[in-house]
């Protein structure tokens, strides 16, 4: 219906019967059980009521979205702001809605985000790289609004209803094509996700083996870097930690880490600080070499002036030592090719780990393991 025609509806309340003649159409304006937030018009510090403390917006169940979208529930809750499910009135289909906190920096990053999404969708119009598509952008009493696609459990989730026994190599390698082929598009757009980790990677279908890429909160054009504290630890690449100019190899970092952890259960390097985190990656490859640190702004955080690594002991009495296990006890697999694979993921030189380009060739990935060579013997 036209808004005129909404206006005169008894649901609404006196704040909407005004609110609504700034929409063209009008396809949802609340169920009559919602108990809708009245407009305090002098509250201006909350958003005139519609915003808690900490700037997100009170969102209610049964409730519209910009008299479209009819709220179901809460998906879940960042620093950003909220996810929530709901019922598009215009088309019919479930679609997640993402609600930024009304705060200036989450909009100027969620700006960056709906632009990288809405490109994503010109460079990719038939759907074939695995990212999560975006439908709609919108403001709201305030809060820039993000609709996209409705999908399934996280990756995180997916280890979780395994009881964190670590999936199959197969299904890895299976996830893994897929999130190379977001990471190839992504690199020769000069885009960074800068937060890859299994809760960003989510299944399109509970019953298909087929991943969607999802949260671009964070991320930014190589050329455009914004944050220096990026990337959620346990996926962390060490030039990030260490303070040293950072580009496209820390998402496949954070790829190695996801791989490594899909397939035991938990995280490979399990930091509970960014000195222990370190250390973990050090109990595995050693540390860094001189001409690493040499680039390197927050090296004295973290190891003494001749290079080695400032001792560090955790809250829990655990102290890690360098080159103390090799990559494959970490992985607990005696696959070759996942063992190589994983490790050229994580490289301490970014210039030295695959590219997503060159990763799609990996015999890993191929799933074709290259023939070894054999030891001539005598001729019968």
């Amino acid at each position: 219906m036209t808004a005129a025609q909404a206006a005169r509806s008894e649901s609404l309340n006196i704040y909407e019967k005004g609110e609504i003649l700034d929409y063209r159409a009008v396809h949802f304006c609340g169920r009559a059980s919602a108990k809708k937030t009245q407009a305090d018009m002098n509250a201006h510090s909350k958003n005139f009521g519609f915003d808690d403390e900490q700037g997100d917006y009170k969102v209610v169940m049964g409730d519209h979205l910009a008299y479209r979208y009819e709220v179901l529930d809460v998906l879940g809750k960042g620093s950003f702001g909220q996810v929530v499910r709901c019922i598009d009135h215009l088309t019919g289909s479930l679609v997640a809605v993402k609600i930024i906190r009304n705060k200036k920096r989450f909009h100027a990053q969620a700006l960056v985000e709906i632009k990288i999404l809405k490109n994503l969708c010109e460079w990719d119009p038939e759907d074939t790289h695995h990212f999560i598509r975006v439908t709609h952008s919108f403001y709201f009493r305030g809060h820039l609004c993000l609709a996209t696609e409705l999908l399934s459990m996280n990756l995180y989730e997916f280890v979780r209803a395994n009881k964190y026994k670590g999936l199959s190599l197969n299904i890895i390698r299976r996830f893994t094509k897929q999130i190379l082929s977001s990471l190839n598009l992504l690199g020769r757009k000069s885009v960074i996700h800068c937060d890859l980790k299994p809760e960003n990677i989510l299944l399109a279908s509970p019953t298909r083996a087929e991943i969607k890429v999802i949260d671009f909160g964070s991320s930014c054009f190589e050329r455009e870097k914004i944050f220096t504290y990026i990337q959620s630890r346990f996926y962390r690449a060490p030039e990030v930690i260490l303070g040293m100019t950072y580009g496209l190899p820390i998402d496949m970092w954070s790829l190695g880490c996801i791989l490594a952890e899909l397939h035991i259960g938990y995280p490979i390097f399990p930091g509970e600080n960014e000195q222990e985190q370190l250390a973990c990656i050090m109990e595995i490859f050693g540390p860094p070499g001189p001409e690493f640190l040499a680039g390197c702004s927050r090296r004295k955080l973290f190891f003494e002036t001749s290079g080695a690594p400032i001792k560090y002991v955790s809250t829990k009495g655990h102290r890690r030592y360098p080159n103390s296990k090799t990559l494959a006890q970490a992985l607990r697999s005696k696959d070759e090719a996942f063992v190589s694979f994983v490790g050229a993921c994580l490289q301490w030189e970014p210039a030295r780990r695959l590219t997503p380009e060159q990763a799609l060739s990996h015999e890993f990935v191929t799933g074709h393991h290259r023939r070894r060579a054999r030891v001539a013997g005598p001729r019968v």
